[in-house]
């Protein structure tokens, strides 16, 4: 009932580059034409950097991890028992400090200058104060780190991890692998190119692009008188017009939600059915041209 020339698209095409990794290439396995199993490797950049990053990050994680076991544990019995010995020594100096303030008061005025008993009286109060200061100190070291810190331990032992994990993503990133079971279409990048995604100008952004051509479209733009003879489901035969003899079977995929003003066509796209896996990128490449020829449904009573 109608019959159109179009040009052979793949359904998906991916453009493959490495994921937040840049770097110089040092092996490199695509070609043209050559077919991949998804997982495969694609190629390997220089990974000197990233091996760096995650032996910082395994060494930030130790130190975390020890931190927050410093906490967990809190003080030595050691550690106490110092404390103690230092609150029970300026105990004991306290008393004798006691005694002698006491005699200078006695003493004090003719027999004792202003300026002797102005020192004594600052002694024992400084005296004073540090067996109060540590009192406080060993009934903070009975009690162990506050919660707070703990929790605060606890926080940047996870960070570190995450830290360490995000390391080794990167540097598992430096192996690009097929992200699909398909074919290079194109190749963009050769053995010592620097590859990064992110950079603009002297870099290139991907290793190369590729394609499952087992699941191939034909991109056609039927004009507005005829657009209402195609239906979505609608049956089709496609051949190449490089090979008129062999000769597909698809099926109208969509219709575009937008028509060519210019071209005064909508765009659609037939999927192409059952393409042979020894045929896979012979008889239909990307891009060829091939002519699709919409059949009438069957009537039926």
């Amino acid at each position: 009932m109608l019959e159109s020339k179009g040009y052979i698209i793949p359904a998906h095409q991916i453009q493959v580059s490495p994921i937040e990794v840049g770097g110089r290439v040092v092996k490199l396995f695509v070609e043209e034409g050559k077919r991949f199993k998804q997982g495969q490797e694609l190629a390997v950049l220089e990974t000197t950097s990233y091996e760096a990053q995650v032996a910082d990050a395994v060494a930030g994680l130790t130190a975390a991890e020890q931190r927050h076991l410093e906490l967990q544990r809190g003080f030595r019995t050691e550690e106490i028992q110092q404390a103690k010995a230092e609150l029970n020594e300026s105990e004991a100096n306290l008393k004798q400090a006691d005694l002698e303030f006491k005699r200078n008061q006695e003493l004090r005025g003719a027999a004792l200058a202003a300026r002797d008993y102005e020192q004594a009286e600052a002694s024992y109060r400084g005296l004073v104060k540090r067996v109060e200061r540590l009192r406080l100190a060993v009934k903070l070291a009975d009690m162990g780190p506050r919660d707070e810190r703990k929790a605060a331990a606890q926080a940047e032992m996870e960070q570190a991890k995450a830290r360490l994990v995000q390391a080794r993503w990167r540097l598992d990133n430096c192996t690009i692998r097929a992200p699909i079971d398909g074919t290079v279409l194109t190749k963009k990048a050769e053995i010592g190119n620097l590859v990064n995604p992110l950079a603009f100008g002297a870099t290139s952004g991907s290793i190369c692009e590729m394609a499952d051509l087992s699941d191939l479209e034909v991109e056609l733009d039927i004009t507005e008188r005829d657009v209402a003879k195609v239906r979505k489901g609608m049956q089709c035969r496609i051949r190449a017009e490089a090979y008129p003899d062999k000769i597909y079977k698809g099926e109208v995929d969509r219709l575009m939600p937008i028509a060519n003003r210019a071209k005064g066509a909508v765009p659609v796209r037939v999927k192409v059915l059952g393409v042979p896996k020894d045929e896979e990128g012979v008889f239909l490449k990307p891009e060829m041209g091939a002519v699709v020829s919409f059949l009438e449904p069957e009537k039926r009573n």
